[in-house]
């Protein structure tokens, strides 16, 4: 399906794109930050809906195609001193925009999988938005704590860095960036990895979306206690070589929440090159069969 829009309220439009029957289970994905929902591979989404699920990405508030708010962006001192004037919106907001997909296309519960800061709004909905769950899964990402899934400096400096100048050197960035902290060479394609940031740069560009919603990740805080208390069947996915989110980060958000199974990938970094994709959607529907099975 084409992508489609939708007006969530309090002045949000969000941008959507369906895979599969919609007779089917859903999985609502949620991407991390300034990561629009394409970064989802249109492969990797029909792969899962191979699987027999109606697959929904979508961009988050501040990205891609959905409403981008005014407001001056945080600065990087803000950001580093975590000052509460610079925050737009809070994780919470995000969350609630996730659900309000669910409601624009008629679904009642849905399992949701989220990476990076998409995986932190996901745990955000079972923490707040249980009963629209089926399932969690949380892929490299972390509880809010500090001292579990910190990044290396190197992976920081990345993530700090102004942001680029024109659409060659955000390409270049991505290909170095992932030289940092993603997947082992081999899996790195790196024509790919440009041809992708250069369709996504064509698509939307923002690092004043961006810095909105890094501020909304910083001010979210820990989790901890209130995850502790998340009853619902959680995967927890993570690569070996991550370093802009340790895995420590996943191991501790499994460690947390009651039940939960973590599953660390060897030699996967913070992405999700194509030679994981069998491995990740094999792992998940494992796990969502097995919540399937005990009447979740």
């Amino acid at each position: 399906m084409s992508e489609q829009l939708c007006d969530v309220g309090r002045g949000i439009t969000l941008c959507y794109e369906t895979f599969g029957d919609p007779s089917d289970p859903t999985a609502l994905l949620v991407m991390g930050l300034g990561t629009q929902m394409v970064a989802w591979h249109a492969d990797f989404c029909s792969e899962l809906a191979a699987r027999g699920l109606h697959v929904v990405r979508f961009d988050n508030r501040d990205i891609g195609r959905s409403t981008h708010l005014d407001g001056r962006p945080p600065t990087i001192p803000q950001l580093l001193l975590r000052s509460r004037r610079a925050a737009h919106y809070r994780l919470t907001d995000m969350a609630e925009d996730a659900v309000a997909v669910l409601d624009a296309i008629g679904v009642e519960t849905a399992h949701v999988m989220g990476c990076s800061m998409g995986g932190m709004i996901v745990q955000r909905l079972a923490i707040e938005h249980p009963d629209r769950l089926r399932t969690v899964t949380s892929v490299m990402s972390r509880t809010g704590e500090p001292g579990s899934g910190d990044s290396s400096p190197e992976a920081l400096a990345f993530l700090m860095a102004p942001p680029p100048d024109s659409r060659s050197d955000y390409m270049e960035h991505q290909v170095a960036a992932l030289r940092v902290y993603g997947s082992k060479p081999e899996w790195l394609d790196e024509d790919l990895i440009r041809a992708r940031a250069g369709a996504a740069y064509d698509r939307c560009f923002c690092p004043e979306g961006i810095a909105r919603q890094m501020r909304a990740l910083m001010k979210d805080g820990s989790r901890a206690d209130q995850l502790a208390q998340v009853d619902l069947p959680v995967l927890v996915l993570h690569g070996s070589r991550d370093t802009l989110i340790d895995p420590s980060g996943g191991r501790r958000t499994a460690e947390l929440i009651p039940g939960a199974r973590y599953v660390e990938i060897e030699g996967m970094g913070h992405d999700y090159p194509p030679a994981v994709w069998r491995q990740w959607v094999e792992i998940w529907s494992d796990f969502a069969r097995d919540a399937r099975s005990t009447g979740r």
